[in-house]
């Protein structure tokens, strides 16, 4: 090369941009972090995100936000607050709403957890919050066509004691019914009620059936199957014409009227 030409210059590569921590498509949903790191289910993460009490690196999170495994998540001591205030609530339920979800029209018994319609003898006096009409679950069965007491709770360990598989839990029914047959109710019929009737191919539980008066029997049961009275008194010629639920364990439905609630009472034991 001639000494008095320059070297060629080198050509050096351009330098990468560097990459991202993560993006919308990588990292885990918040919820769910949070749920495995155990500090809530992802329904109550889902609340308390949007309640403003989740920080991820120091920023407010955002509803469906993702993150990476080791992100430093800071949660309000207000949410924990929150998760230990879980609400259990007893309804009379009117005729023609449903225990659970809506269905063929009709609408769930907790929309009727309102303001509104909280009884206001209530003796817990509790004030209400919004919160504590969110993620009700009936502890049991009611039929529309019923009425009486029901259980709606946001407390897992209540209702799987209400109506779990080993639950014996007592139900006490009052039902007004018409005998079908001439004459009353045979005392035979009577004694099969309490135990012998089968339903479905199984053989129900024993149950305590007595007369409250010339037309209404009142049923004490250990089991819940579906529109189980109405169906063992069809079994014995009873037409059913009114049934209503006032007892469950040792909570009763008292003179809670008809379309309102209260709450269960720190003290109240199923």
């Amino acid at each position: 090369m001639p000494r008095d030409e320059a070297p060629p210059p080198q050509v050096r590569p351009a330098p990468r941009p560097p990459t991202p921590r993560t993006s919308d498509a990588e990292g885990i949903r918040l919820s769910k972090l949070l749920g495995d790191r155990g500090l809530a289910s992802r329904r109550e993460a889902d609340d308390w995100i949007a309640a403003g009490w989740v920080k991820v690196d120091g920023q407010m999170a955002v509803l469906g936000q993702r993150v990476l495994p080791d992100a430093k998540i800071e949660v309000d001591p207000q949410a924990h607050n929150q998760q230990a205030q879980r609400v259990t609530i007893l309804l009379n339920k009117p005729i023609g709403y449903v225990s659970g979800q809506a269905e063929d029209g009709y609408e769930p018994a907790s929309v009727l957890v309102t303001a509104s319609t909280h009884w206001p003898d209530d003796p817990h006096r509790r004030p209400f919050h919004p919160g504590h009409a969110r993620h009700l679950a009936p502890a049991g069965r009611l039929d529309i066509d019923s009425t009486g007491l029901l259980v709606l709770t946001q407390d897992g360990r209540i209702a799987k004691h209400l109506i779990g598989e080993d639950s014996d839990v007592e139900k006490e029914y009052l039902v007004r019914v018409e005998y079908q047959g001439e004459g009353t109710l045979p005392e035979a019929d009577l004694k099969r009620l309490q135990y012998g009737l089968m339903l479905d191919g199984k053989q129900l539980k024993p149950a305590k059936v007595s007369w409250a008066n010339e037309d209404q029997l009142r049923f004490v049961l250990r089991e819940g199957r579906k529109r189980q009275i109405r169906r063992m008194c069809e079994l014995v010629g009873l037409k059913v014409v009114g049934l209503k639920r006032v007892r469950i364990g040792s909570v009763v439905l008292g003179k809670l009227p008809v379309g309102q609630w209260r709450y269960l009472g720190p003290h109240e034991r199923f």
